[in-house]
């Protein structure tokens, strides 16, 4: 008796998702519970298992297709036995992937790394990546986006520099005719947005339309964070076996600031305003699909080393999609490190509902006036996006302050003064 294979329930506010892989081939044999198909929704990407051992013996829906809680993905034969298996170059049901990103995923069938994302292979088809040669960095070795850039980076570094003859002295060098355009230079390829992206769209034009929105920037003398770091990281290490960050101390004098200032960890909800004192604090990190923004619950009542294991956990699991849609939603307040990315100054944008957003960016060695002399320190500018509905400018520039006093005098944060 066959089995369906159906598009599980996957949160509240999800109702439907678009088809990423698929992780077997008609064909083939599954165990129960191994996963069979990944299923792509605005907010997290989905492994869907196979409900009982058997035979994948049809695919219901294509990558790409988009389809709905309940509906049927594919069916497994319990019965079949491995030497019953269709054949596996039995064409799947539904149409396949065109264009450009197929033929990348038809030339990675044999890649060691394993399986590759859509969006890896449509970054393949952009470099002119060969996926055959590309080690994936995803769960089960699965090739990323991030590996397929990698693996360009390497490419274009191990290129030979071109060579530029040098003609006779005596012979005139003559000018070279126009070089006809290469072929396909001015082609154009459309693709559908993925859901994340379309989710992600839609909530940018959602914050930029409802809330009133300002920025106010500061900066921060990073030197004596950078100092503590230097002097412990090697006890920190051995004790807790993880790297003391950065981080970790703005999430703390976040929390700090927040307790201080209460509009900018509320959030409004029609005529009422509604205070949260807790400290639910939101990290942005980069993932294989795209930037993400886990959640730190009561991050107040952390310590460093929790801090600091959580976001590189986190950092871990959002490289391979493998990142819950419980950690992803809620938060009272974000903080946004462009800075990684070698950022010099930018205006993040609100997450509503909430109110506040603090955008840190690289630190760059910078001349200071100290003490009526100038020195060289490592300064790094910071930014707190406000929704001035609700916050005013005063307290805004307050709670920015309040976070330059608490880095650039870490001690205050064990202290509480």
């Amino acid at each position: 008796m066959a089995i369906e294979i159906r598009v599980p329930q996957m949160g509240e506010s999800v109702t439907e998702g678009v088809i990423a892989s698929w992780l077997k081939k008609v064909g083939e044999t599954v165990a129960a519970d191994e996963p069979v198909v990944e299923v792509e929704t605005d907010k997290i990407t989905v492994e869907v298992p196979a409900p009982a051992a058997g035979v994948l013996v049809r695919q219901s829906a294509a990558v790409g297709d988009t389809v709905a809680v309940g509906d049927v993905l594919g069916v497994i034969d319990p019965a079949a036995g491995a030497g019953e298996a269709a054949p596996l170059s039995e064409e799947p049901q539904g149409e396949e992937p065109k264009g450009e990103a197929s033929k990348a995923a038809a030339a990675s069938a044999g890649a060691p790394g394993g399986h590759p994302m859509p969006s890896a292979r449509a970054e393949a088809a952009r470099q002119g990546v060969d996926l055959s040669g590309v080690q994936g960095s995803g769960r089960g070795g699965r090739i990323l986006k991030e590996d397929v850039q990698r693996a360009a980076s390497t490419q274009a570094a191990a290129a030979p520099p071109p060579t530029k003859p040098t003609p006779p002295a005596a012979v005139a060098t003559p000018v070279p005719a126009p070089r006809p355009r290469p072929s396909g230079a001015r082609s154009e390829e459309r693709k559908s947005m993925t859901p994340i992206r379309r989710r992600v769209a839609e909530r940018l034009v959602q914050s930029q339309q409802g809330t009133a929105t300002l920025t106010t920037f500061n900066e921060v003398d990073m030197s004596a964070v950078i100092e503590l770091r230097k002097r412990y990281k090697d006890e920190f290490v051995k004790r807790h076996g993880i790297k003391l960050g950065f981080m970790s101390f703005f999430v703390k004098a976040a929390c700090e600031a927040l307790r201080e200032f209460p509009p900018v960890n509320a959030e409004i909800d029609g005529d009422d305003v509604i205070y949260k004192h807790y400290y639910d604090i939101g990290v942005a990190v980069g993932g294989g699909k795209g930037l993400v923004v886990p959640i730190i619950r009561d991050a107040d009542q952390r310590g460093f080393a929790d801090i600091e294991a959580t976001i590189a956990d986190f950092g871990k699991r959002a490289q391979a999609n493998k990142l819950t849609l419980d950690e992803l939603q809620g938060g009272t307040f974000t903080v946004s490190n462009g800075g990684v990315y070698g950022s010099m100054l930018s205006t993040p944008i609100l997450n509503p509902p909430q109110t506040g957003i603090l955008g840190l960016h690289n630190i760059v060695e910078r001349p200071v006036a100290v003490d009526g002399k100038v020195e060289i320190r490592p300064i790094m500018y910071v930014a707190l996006s406000y929704d001035h509905r609700l916050i005013d400018g005063r307290e805004a520039v307050q709670f920015l302050v309040r976070i330059k006093q608490l880095i650039e005098h870490p001690e205050r944060l064990l202290l509480d003064v």
